[in-house]
């Protein structure tokens, strides 16, 4: 699957959010990247780039104070190589990616990992 591809599999799990979210997503840039880079392999803690699918770098919305603006955007990546390594269709892919983009924009709203596995969605 080629970039453009991909990247049009990305918004579509975006357009897919109900609108009470869309409408809620500040300042937040959601991009297509090829692997993690050593940095944030580093904060993730995984030592291999096709373990990390997905990352969320910035500011919670949770721990936002008053004092927050003219800040860049928070940065949520989806990692295109390692997911189109473990995926053998589309559908996989779709699948993949939207469960990723969920879990990434979960981070943006506050929600812990920790959170999640209690939620029962990973």
């Amino acid at each position: 699957m080629d970039r453009r591809e991909f990247q049009q599999l990305v918004a579509g799990a975006l357009d897919g959010l109900p609108a009470f979210f869309r409408e809620r997503l500040e300042n937040v840039a959601v991009v297509v990247e090829e692997w993690p880079d050593p940095e944030t392999m580093r904060q993730a803690g995984v030592r291999h780039p096709a373990q990390l699918l997905g990352f969320y770098h910035g500011v919670p919305q949770t721990r936002r104070t008053h004092n927050y603006g003219l800040v860049t955007p928070d940065k949520i990546s989806i990692y295109r190589r390692p997911i189109l390594m473990r995926c053998r269709t589309r559908e996989e892919v779709w699948a993949t990616v939207r469960r990723v983009v969920l879990h990434e924009l979960a981070h943006h709203f506050g929600i812990s990992d920790e959170r999640l596995r209690e939620l029962g969605v990973y």
